[in-house]
């Protein structure tokens, strides 16, 4: 499958935003966009001027980079989005935070997306008590999320579980720290998404 293997910094510094792609060298000195924030490459410190579609592909590239997603992933989420009744915009950003590997990383089993996605493709987590290794599968209100016995002594979760209150938890997501669950209480609502995201550039994008 194919997949993003560059630098993960750079891809911050191309968006402008601290995406928090490498876990918790994000919060240290240590950041890239903390030491470099401008654009990466020989022009980057040039004065950017962007055009409506201009602005609109940055949305939209910026949104994909978060999650983590390729364009062909991202353009199927969002038509399944605009298939639904409500606002696109939202329906699209509802669909991202229920992809399971969305929800590891915001209950705070792991400090980064690419981290959760790659233990969820090594069948370390349950759903339901029964194994799922689909990052992109959605989870519904109700389902419980667990790691499982034998990883519950990787040191990586350990660690960012330790840190979790750091990063806060959104309301609908309930975490059992001492059972390593994580409970869907509701579905996430879009005052739940703390990064600066404009979605109606997205809807505009792409109904072009």
């Amino acid at each position: 499958m194919a997949r993003y293997t560059g630098s993960a910094c750079r891809i911050c510094r191309r968006e402008n935003l601290k995406i928090y792609l490498k876990g918790n060298r994000c919060y240290t000195d240590k950041c890239a966009i903390d030491r470099r924030n401008y654009p990466p490459g020989q022009h980057g410190q040039r004065r950017a001027k962007f055009s409506e579609y201009g602005t609109q592909l940055r949305e939209k590239q910026k949104v994909k980079r978060i999650y983590g997603l390729l364009e062909n992933q991202f353009r199927t989420l969002f038509k399944r989005a605009d298939s639904q009744r409500g606002i696109t915009g939202e329906n699209l950003l509802n669909l991202l935070e229920k992809r399971l590997d969305n929800v590891i990383y915001r209950s705070g089993f792991l400090t980064s997306r690419r981290e959760s996605r790659q233990m969820v493709r090594h069948n370390h987590f349950l759903v339901n008590g029964k194994k799922v290794n689909i990052p992109s599968y959605l989870v519904k209100a109700g389902d419980v999320i667990e790691l499982k016995e034998k990883s519950r002594k990787i040191k990586r979760v350990q660690e960012s579980l330790d840190s979790v209150i750091r990063r806060g938890m959104p309301k609908w997501l309930e975490l059992e720290k001492e059972n390593f669950k994580c409970i869907i209480k509701d579905e996430p609502e879009r005052e739940d998404i703390t990064m600066p995201i404009n979605e109606q550039l997205i809807v505009e994008l792409y109904s072009k």
